[in-house]
């Protein structure tokens, strides 16, 4: 007989509901903030590098 394996989609309804720990807030927070950050501080150090660029 055959297997059937679970699709991802039935499996991710039966899942309940948890709420995000703070430290997991803390580090989405933290990455997000590290992101935006570094694309201004490469925006800004292309702009200086490269001047006269489009």
């Amino acid at each position: 007989m055959e297997q059937q394996q679970p699709k991802v989609a039935d499996e991710i309804k039966k899942m309940e509901y948890e709420p995000l720990l703070p430290a997991e807030l803390s580090l989405i927070r933290w990455s997000i903030g590290i992101g935006v950050g570094s694309l201004f501080i490469l925006y800004w150090l292309s702009q200086w590098l490269f001047p006269g660029g489009h």
